[in-house]
Formats: C-alpha cells, sequence, structure tokens
C-alpha cells in the first residue's frame, strides 16, 4: 500500500529502502538460473515486476528524476521491453515535477514495415539522452541500445539502472566510454557479488 498522498508532490520523494522492499517483495527470486547473459546464477532479479507495480515504478522513476537533477537531458529510454515501464514512469514524473522529458523505444530488431526505425519516439538527432536499464549483469543489453541511439543521431550521456548485479557492467560501460549508475546493487539485499 502506498503510504502517502499522491496527489502532494512535495512528500513525493525517492525513498532508497522502501525500493530495496519492493525488489526484494517482488523481484527477487533464488535457484539455478540462466541470465539474459548467458551466465548462470543462484538468484534472479525480475525488475519488470517492480517496473510494472505501481508504488515501484513510482519509486524507481523519482529515484532516476533525482539522479538526474540539475542535468536532465531531452530523452530516456532504452532496449525494449526491460525499459519501456521505466521510461514511462520516469516521463510520467517528469511531467508530474513540471519538467520536459521525453521518453523512446529502441527495438531489439527493426519493422520490416512502416518506417523501419530502431529508434521509436519524439526524438531527432543531435538530442541528449540517457539510457535505462532494469538489470545489468554484463551491460550487453544497454551497449547494443547505445549503438542503435548512436546510428540515430542521439547523443548518449549515461546508463542509469534500477540494480547492478555487480559482475562486470560497469567496467564494459566505462570501456566504451560511458558511466553507469544505478539506484541499488546486490549487494543492497545482501548478496555478495562472484569474485573476479
Amino acid at each position: 500500500m502506498i503510504s502517502f498522498a499522491a496527489t502532494d508532490t512535495k512528500i513525493m520523494k525517492y525513498d532508497k529502502s522502501r525500493l530495496i522492499e519492493i525488489v526484494r517483495e517482488k523481484g527477487l527470486q533464488f535457484g539455478d538460473f540462466t541470465l539474459a547473459s548467458g551466465k548462470k546464477g543462484t538468484y534472479y532479479l525480475d525488475c519488470r515486476k517492480v517496473s510494472l507495480d505501481s508504488e515501484g515504478a513510482l519509486q524507481v522513476a523519482l529515484g532516476i528524476l533525482e539522479m538526474l537533477e540539475g542535468d536532465l537531458p531531452d530523452a530516456v529510454g532504452g532496449m525494449a521491453i526491460g525499459a519501456d515501464p521505466i521510461t514511462a514512469a520516469v516521463i510520467t514524473m517528469a511531467a508530474v515535477q513540471q519538467k520536459s522529458l521525453a521518453g523512446f523505444i529502441v527495438r531489439k530488431e527493426a519493422k520490416a514495415h512502416g518506417t523501419g526505425r530502431d529508434v521509436e519516439g519524439p526524438v531527432t538527432a543531435g538530442q541528449s539522452c540517457v539510457i535505462v536499464e532494469d538489470v545489468v549483469t554484463t551491460g550487453g543489453s544497454s551497449l547494443q541500445a547505445i549503438e542503435k541511439v548512436k546510428a540515430a543521431g542521439l547523443e548518449v550521456r549515461e546508463v542509469i539502472a534500477i540494480v547492478d548485479r555487480l559482475e562486470g557492467g560497469s567496467a564494459a560501460f566505462a570501456a566504451a566510454g560511458y558511466k553507469l549508475r544505478t539506484l541499488l546493487t546486490i549487494e543492497d539485499f545482501g548478496i555478495k557479488p562472484p569474485q573476479t
């Protein structure tokens, strides 16, 4: 249950401890899993269950907008489908805060009909953007999104994710010339990252 009046924007502040609770309750599972990166894992983070939950989406959006305070890009977006609800939440909360921010979706594969674009949304070449992501392991999905966004003429500033598994993603982004910032890391759940 949301513990504040949704109409009072003055008290809608990012609450890291509440986001940790929501991720733990809705998105964190333990077992044997194969991750999108192909790696094996003993836990799985399904942050779509967080970003598609009303309070989870609110906390994610508030956290990302707090990170971007004072240096808002023209747009935010990322690879479909994991980034889509994050993008929607961030641009909606930006409007509530009376900030102008566009969103975009990066297709995994271009459409064979219509315009055939890889990047969909009200963005144009030359605009600045931030890539959003749900969970970062190796960074592969967001690095693919960056390439498609750059090909569309957008200037990528950085990547912001909900959770970093601390398994090399940050280093991969740094090697490509981008900074990764996250709302949480796996250590916020008492899980130690693998030794490198």
